[in-house]
Parts: structure tokens; sequence; C-alpha cells
């Protein structure tokens, strides 16, 4: 019997995988369960409990998948942990189930943009490719209906702490900088050794794609065996493998081949766009992507929501939604963009960010700085006397109208919060999606 803890996105996936391979089910979340999730469950015929973890039946399991959304301290993983039932991811468990090769991405940020931009140039070449792991449906809810000859996969640290025998084709680690180290004993090294466990179980006849200029994966990887054939992405010098920005070109090194990309030609903007594009269209001649699908699809190419989405240009004011950028290595990302002069929103729940990292950035481009939150202390004291104007709110409409009010024609209104968003939102999406539409109001206030 197998137990699944979770009913999201994911547990449900794996609970009609399991059934469909004849897997005795059991799905149990703490929480509430979505009416709509509730209904598959019955319709398929799989038993489920909400509210509640009945450990009599949990700790009967021949094994468990977990959400990745709970802890290994949470009291349930440690009693099964203690009674040796192995407690899985529920991308561990899919993997089982296909013959599809895998392109696994994870980082702390760049992850969601790459995995989509490598997914769309497989696409763009013909190739039979899935979209799977953080983004969209669940992989083992897809593997119900249908495999796929590659499968791109956004995995994140906690994903990866339950994989086996999960065993990529191709991986790529966007880069480490600090987050979620309340799930990793707030210890750096703890939360890198994650990281850097996805390359555990390939050899060399896989690929892992790095970031060669960041220092915690070199870390990382100086205490594992990697066996992998290594491909770096470089803005500072060229590898024998990999990729290399010289300040004017793009060139990637891959199976004999160098493809030279003109930065200009890509429609994503940013350095560390320039970081994604490399370690996407590695990964897409890896798999086999021609130079010419590879040009059209890093042109036309659509990013996500949330991740630096151009809304509306007002009055001559652009603004721009990175609701996304969560902690302050993404907005350092964002504000560094941009040219313009920045009215830049940000605040949220601070996860113990270090601003000082966004000064050099910010001195003489950020002209004005609107927090929002509960609680705007913090940032108010980290910008006090390096940002000219400082302005407070609870409101997401106030922020816009402020926007409008403070900037001039050819700035840049950017949100882009360093933070958390569950004081005032739901999620990042639900604070993006009220951004967008305050926008598009004072729009059409104005128009």
């Amino acid at each position: 019997m197998i137990a699944i803890l979770g009913a999201g996105e994911s547990g449900v996936g794996a609970a009609l995988l399991a059934y469909q391979k004849g897997y005795a089910v059991w799905v149990s979340d703490l929480g509430s369960i979505s009416e709509a999730r509730k209904k598959v469950l019955t319709d398929t015929g799989i038993e489920f409990e909400e509210g509640k973890h009945s450990e009599k039946l949990i700790l009967a399991a021949d094994e468990i998948i977990k959400s990745p959304g709970i802890p290994e301290t949470a009291p349930i993983v440690r009693k099964a942990r203690a009674k040796g039932i192995p407690v899985i991811d529920e991308l561990e468990f899919a993997f089982r189930f296909s013959k599809g090769k895998v392109i696994a991405i994870t980082g702390t940020n760049g992850k969601t943009t790459t995995t989509l931009l490598t997914f769309h140039l497989l696409k763009k070449a013909g190739l039979d490719v899935g979209l799977a792991g953080n983004v969209g449906e669940s992989w083992a809810g897809q593997l119900v209906k249908k495999d796929h000859a590659w499968w791109v996969l956004e995995v994140s640290s906690f994903q990866i702490d339950g994989f086996i025998e999960f065993k990529p084709r191709i991986a790529v680690l966007t880069n480490i900088t600090p987050d979620h180290l309340d799930r990793y004993d707030y210890q750096l090294d703890n939360y890198i050794s994650s990281k850097v466990s996805l390359f555990k179980n390939m050899n060399e006849r896989d690929a892992a794609i790095f970031y060669g200029d960041d220092l915690n994966i070199q870390v990382g990887l100086g205490n594992i065996n990697l066996q992998a054939t290594t491909y770096q992405v470089s803005l500072e010098k060229a590898f024998e493998r990999g990729g290399f920005f010289n300040g004017k070109e793009i060139q990637l090194l891959a199976l004999g081949k160098k493809v030279r990309i003109n930065p200009d030609d890509i429609i994503l903007r940013g350095t560390h766009n320039l970081l994604n594009a490399m370690n996407a269209s590695l990964a897409a001649i890896l798999a086999g992507v021609d130079e010419e699908a590879i040009h059209s699809g890093l042109k036309d190419f659509k990013n996500a929501a949330h991740r630096m989405e151009h809304v509306a240009t007002v009055l001559g004011i652009s603004f721009v939604n990175d609701s996304k950028g969560t902690n302050v290595d993404a907005t350092s990302y964002a504000l560094g963009s941009y040219s313009e002069p920045l009215i830049w929103i940000a605040g949220g729940v601070d996860k113990g960010n270090d601003y000082s990292s966004l000064y050099p950035i910010i001195k003489g481009k950020v002209k004005m700085l609107i927090c929002l939150g509960e609680n705007n202390e913090k940032l108010k004291k980290a910008f006090w006397g390096i940002i000219p104007n400082i302005k407070e709110t609870k409101s997401i409409g106030q922020a816009v109208a402020w926007g409008l009010e403070y900037g001039e024609e050819g700035d840049v209104i950017l949100l882009s919060p360093a933070c958390a968003s569950f004081d005032l939102f739901k999620n990042y999406e639900d604070r993006g999606n009220q951004f967008k539409s305050a926008v598009q109001e004072l729009k059409s206030s104005v128009i």
C-alpha cells in the first residue's frame, strides 16, 4: 500500500498513477482538500481523508509519497522514517514509470524561466517533449495518460530531498543563493548539499550544466563525486564545454559544435537571462535541437507570468510585474536589468534578508521605494538615506497610483518584492495579479 501525504497537484497526480499501476492507495491531507480534487479522487475510487493524518493507516504503508511542502520535521514524517518506511517525492515515483529522457532544472533563481525556455526550444525543434515538475500539471498525473520521449522538469530542493533513484539525462543548476534556510536548520551548507545532490545518480553519459562563476555551487560540487560530463556557463571565462558571454555575444560549445548568439536576438532582458538562455540552449543542443531552432526559439519565447512581465505603459511610464522576485537575489537581477529610472515596489514577509547587496545597483537608479507590506520597518531602515523618497502602504492600488503620480515619462515602475507575499496576499501569483489589475484600472481611468 502507498500512502500519500498532501492532496495538492503532486499528491493527486501520484495517487492517480499509483492506482493505475495497481497499488492500494490512501491519500491523507492535514488541511482541506479542494472540491475539484476530492471529485477526482472519488470518481477514481481512491480513498482519502482531510483535516487529519490517521497514523495507523499511514504507518502501515510500504511507501509514502510526500508533498514537497511538508517538511521532514513533520511528526508523521519523523515516525515513518523511524519505522524505516521509505518517504519519497512524486517525481521519484513518476520516474519509475517513464521511458522518456529527463532534463531536470533547479536553482535558487531562474529555474522556471530556464525550464519553460528549454521546453520551448525542444518543442520548436519538433521533439516529443512534456513539461512537468514545479510548473503545470504533475508528472505522475500526466503519465496516467501519456509518456513523452523527453521531459523537462523544474525541481525544487524540497523535491530533490525525496529523490533516491531519480536520474536525469541532463541536469541544470542555475545558481545557489541563501533561500528556504528555515527548512535546512538555517545552514547554507545543508541547502547547497540539497541542490547539488540532483547530480548524485548521474554518470559520464549524462550532462551536468551549472553556473561556473557561482562559489556556492563550487563548494557543493567539491563535496560530491560528480561523474556526469560537465558544461559550465560563465560571464567571466570560456570553458572547454559550456557557455560564455564575452560582453558582445554568447558562445556555446557542446558536442563538437560552436553556436554563437547575439544577445539582441534574445527576447528576455537582463544579464541573469543571458545565463538562463545559455543553460536552456546548452540543454537543447545536448537533446539534439539544431542551431536554427535555438535562434528562432530565443526570439519568440514568452515567459511565465509574474517574471519581469511588462503589464502596460501609462503616460509613457512602464509598469513591470516581477512578483516572483521573492528573494534579494531575484530582485537584484530585476533591478539590474534596467538602465531607466526606477520606482521600486517591494516588501512583504522578510525571510532574513540582507539588502546590502542591492546598494550598488540602486544608487542613482532607484528614485523612489514604495514599501508594500504589513511591517516595513526593516526595509525602510535598509534604504534610508540611499533612496531619496520612501513611502509605505498596505494597498497595492495606492502603490500603483503613487507610481504614476511620482513617475515621469521613460520611468519604470517595478514590482519586485524581495520578500514572500503571505502578509497581504495568498501567494506571489495573487500579488502579481492584483498588481496587474490595479495597473489596468489606473490605465482605464487615465485614458
